[in-house]
């Protein structure tokens, strides 16, 4: 990854890749619109474990949706289990989009921001929860470990950032389609430690098509 920390281009090529995506949920997906249930079911489940009363819980406040695209993540996950929602994405016609997709439920987002999250700085002390999925392989291994740190920052009281994404077999795979690049889980794990933060649980998606990589959900704190 050295070869491409403060490489603009990995940057702006990623950005061209998404303006030319429909702003749909199977754009969001890659043309794997079919697996959203499953998605977010799954997801649900897991957010599940840590909301609710009681010591060490997380409140359902505020939620960040980092890489956010037309919400697909903030309404059908998000916005059900939390009062107010942000939407950040480098996209603005995604963001566009999202005033209408997500409907009446539009009015409890409090912000959509339109930036990269290499350069976003989330407000101190905002979040319960910052969902980051399908959005860390748009990060240069530096970028990424300062991101994290700045969410840490970010985090509510009992908060989590939640990092769901594909992970590679062995190493980093280069898609040069969309200018990403994908890591196995040892080297995710080894940026989140450089970040300061300790996975305090994991777990495999279940259900997902075979020829699709695997994806893993890790809270963070």
């Amino acid at each position: 990854m050295g070869d491409i920390s403060g490489e603009p281009s990995f940057y702006s090529n990623a950005e061209g890749y998404w303006k030319d995506v429909p702003p749909t949920v199977d754009g969001m997906l890659g043309g794997y619109g079919s697996i959203s249930s499953i998605d977010i079911n799954g997801s649900k489940a897991f957010l599940r474990k840590f909301l609710g009363e009681g010591e060490g819980k997380m409140n359902a406040g505020c939620a960040l949706d980092c890489g956010a695209g037309i919400g697909r993540i903030s309404k059908r996950l998000l916005l059900p289990l939390f009062k107010t929602v942000d939407l950040v994405d480098v996209t603005q016609e995604f963001l566009d989009k999202a005033k209408t997709y997500l409907g009446e439920d539009a009015k409890r987002v409090g912000n959509f921001f339109c930036i990269g999250l290499q350069d976003f700085v989330p407000e101190s002390g905002r979040y319960d929860v910052i969902w980051i999925q399908w959005v860390i392989g748009h990060l240069t291994d530096d970028h990424l470990v300062e991101f994290l740190r700045r969410c840490q920052k970010a985090l509510r009281p009992n908060g989590l950032v939640i990092i769901k994404d594909n992970v590679s077999y062995q190493g980093v795979v280069p898609d040069e389609v969309d200018s990403s690049v994908c890591r196995d889980l040892g080297i995710v794990r080894r940026l989140v430690a450089s970040a300061g933060l300790s996975v305090v649980y994991e777990e495999q998606q279940v259900n997902f098509p075979k020829e699709i990589y695997h994806v893993h959900t890790l809270a963070l704190q």
